[in-house]
């Protein structure tokens, strides 16, 4: 067992987290005790409430760090299928984190980091949205003002940026749950996740157009 007076301050909190993640991944958020998890980073009883107050506190941190992974995968995709095979390729390498993150009634809904972290990933996430080609999506009602915005002719029939981007975002997360629950350990095989989401993407929308009149 390590010694409780060999950790630092920052070195602690990591352990604990650390700690935790292992326990998410194995037996899920239900089986967190911050008294099992000073036990496993060898520190007294106390030290976990120190830095997180409580379990809710810890798995409020534990979802900011996620949400701060998942914008740093995201950041500088080249386009919106990118971003939701790097959003796959991230579920799968924290699948611990992405337990946490999108169940709310675990976690301190008003706690400052998670929100940043929460807001900065969304806006990875609403980039890819915008970097559509013209008339793909059309402008929010209540968006920014017209400046820069396709005419209107263009987008008479595009869904909403919003509504695109919700969207991808089911896509990929809907794939991504289903991965991590063995739903689609068949299906993929042995075959790299973030790949086979790509070839999923096209399949569905790389698709040629018919050509109007054509008779058979």
């Amino acid at each position: 067992m390590t010694s409780r007076n060999s950790y630092h301050h920052g070195d602690l909190r990591q352990a604990v987290l650390a700690a935790a993640l292992d326990v998410i991944a194995a037996e899920g958020p239900a089986a967190l005790s911050l008294r099992d998890l000073a036990r496993r980073a060898g520190v007294s009883h106390a030290a976990p409430a120190h830095h997180f107050k409580d379990r809710t506190g810890l798995l409020t941190a534990i979802a900011a760090q996620g949400y701060e992974l998942l914008a740093d995968a995201l950041a500088d995709a080249p386009e919106l299928r990118e971003r939701g095979v790097r959003y796959v390729r991230f579920a799968v390498a924290h699948p611990a984190h992405f337990t946490v993150m999108f169940q709310p009634e675990l976690l301190r809904a008003d706690d400052p980091d998670l929100l940043a972290a929460r807001e900065r990933a969304s806006a990875e996430l609403r980039a890819g949205v915008a970097a559509l080609p013209p008339g793909t999506a059309a402008p929010d009602p209540a968006g920014p003002g017209a400046a820069g915005e396709p005419p209107a002719d263009t987008v008479r029939d595009a869904p909403g940026a919003r509504t695109v981007g919700i969207a991808a975002w089911s896509l990929a997360h809907g794939f991504a749950t289903l991965l991590l629950t063995h739903n689609l350990d068949g299906a993929v095989g042995d075959r790299e996740p973030g790949e086979v989401f790509r070839t999923l993407t096209g399949l569905m929308f790389d698709t040629e157009p018919r050509a109007e009149g054509r008779h058979g």
